[in-house]
């Protein structure tokens, strides 16, 4: 592997383990608000419970996660200063309201929260994990923004000056449709992340013989991933036809269609032979993909070959054709993942209503339930990148051309090569953070709340 093939794998690992952790904090946060806005409202102590159990694992997973989100942040200068210097006025703002979000905004509240148990009134208490909830939406909604200028640049212009590119107006950038699309998606994927967590912790300790809450909890997980995993296919719906509009050989690699076709079918499943990878074996349903592309049976949808003749006479000689296999599984691995969490969640509540016993082995497979949610989404953002190559920002700049002049090789490789031991140990913490946290019991008393919670505070 080259300098640039090493820098684009760790860019990769960067941010894949990067989002292991911020689904679940968008979710966490939002849940650990509701609940303790149930608790103010009804007093029923299993929310109070609830509130602070679900606490403990947004505290561990933000820690983790801004940790992550630094690097990841710092990969643009690492590995991608060519482009950080060229675009940084128009990307950059992004990266630094985000990180002022997580670090003053979020870190700040979460904090006066954990600390705040019996000595905040209580209204007080609540807004603070409330505010919480709300920086990690908009957290998500700004870093959103950075990303969908590189799918499709809007809100630039270049200085005629310096040569560079200057933002012309943050409004449009957050107002770019991709970001419009993306964000309510992403936050459809991080309900079902979040969820199939708790889930696969309440019906672990309810078939343990935990307290009932846990049972509230698993309800709870079942009904976020079910309910997500449906907001997620109808945003994504969405977001595929705006894609399609802005990045229309994004969508010919999802499909491997390399001749434009009117009444596209969708493949649910193909076999590509020969050095391009075209498919020779398919299982299709008819029409689907043009209606996914744009919405109706007789949509005529661009393929491959007319793409790349287009935009070699747009841009110039080169291939513009993306790793075709990553795209076409990536895409459907994701869809197939979410679909499967989603399902095993409305399997327990369906099995589980009116108080009956889900089947057993239902319960067994619920613990792994989570990977589904996360692979779901490590494949949507694989798709994502992947299949919007050569191109760094979609027609103004190549992966090749961002690249940081004078990297070597032997840098690139020794960095990746740290970075992937410090997540490693990250993620043996956390596992085992999270595992102790699901083994402990509910507490049943506020003294106990607190001694619970002083317990807690080496972790924070």
């Amino acid at each position: 592997m080259d300098v640039l093939d090493l820098t684009r794998l760790q860019f990769a690992v960067v941010t894949i383990y990067h989002y292991l952790f911020v689904p679940l904090s968008i979710s966490l946060a939002a849940t650990a608000a509701g609940l303790e806005l149930a608790w103010l409202r009804t007093r029923a102590d299993k929310y109070r419970q609830l509130t602070r159990f679900v606490g403990g694992l947004l505290i561990v997973t933000f820690a983790v996660g801004v940790v992550t989100g630094l690097v990841q942040e710092f990969q643009f200068g690492l590995g991608w200063s060519a482009f950080a210097r060229f675009y940084g006025d128009v990307f950059g703002p992004t990266l630094a309201i985000e990180g002022m979000l997580a670090f003053f905004l979020e870190a700040t509240f979460l904090a006066l929260w954990y600390f705040g148990w019996d000595r905040l009134p209580r209204a007080a208490h609540a807004a603070t994990i409330v505010v919480v909830a709300a920086g990690t939406v908009l957290s998500a909604f700004i870093i959103l923004a950075g990303n969908s200028f590189l799918q499709n640049p809007v809100a630039y212009a270049l200085d005629p000056a310096t040569g560079r590119a200057r933002l012309s107006s943050f409004t449009a950038l957050l107002g770019n449709e991709v970001n419009l699309a993306a964000f309510p998606h992403t936050l459809a994927g991080a309900a079902m992340a979040g969820g199939a967590l708790l889930l696969a912790i309440g019906a672990w300790r309810v078939r343990a013989g935990a307290e009932a809450a846990f049972g509230t909890l698993a309800r709870l997980g079942a009904w976020m991933t079910a309910v997500g995993g449906a907001l997620t296919a109808l945003t994504g719906d969405h977001l595929g036809k705006v894609i399609t509009g802005v990045q229309p050989m994004k969508m010919a690699a999802a499909e491997a269609l390399y001749s434009t076709t009117t009444g596209a079918p969708f493949s649910v499943f193909a076999l590509g032979g020969g050095g391009d990878g075209r498919p020779f074996f398919s299982i299709e349903v008819p029409y689907l993909l043009s209606i996914l592309a744009k919405g109706s049976p007789g949509a005529t949808v661009s393929g491959i070959d007319d793409l790349q003749a287009q935009y070699a006479a747009q841009f110039g000689p080169g291939s513009y054709v993306p790793m075709v296999p990553v795209a076409f599984w990536s895409f459907r691995l994701m869809i197939g993942a979410g679909m499967l969490a989603a399902a095993l969640a409305a399997a327990y509540l369906w099995t589980g209503r009116r108080g009956r016993t889900p089947h057993r082995l239902l319960l067994r497979a619920l613990p792994v339930i989570p990977l589904l949610p996360a692979a779901a989404n490590t494949f949507g953002w694989i798709f994502t990148e992947t299949a919007r190559q050569p191109w760094l920002a979609f027609g103004i700049s190549k992966v090749a051309d961002g690249l940081s002049p004078g990297l070597t090789r032997a840098e690139v490789l020794a960095s990746l090569l740290g970075f992937t031991a410090v997540y490693g140990v990250l993620a043996v913490v956390w596992l085992r953070l999270v595992r102790r946290l699901a083994r402990r019991p509910l507490d049943a008393t506020p003294a106990q709340a607190d001694a619970s919670a002083l317990e807690l505070a080496p972790v924070y």
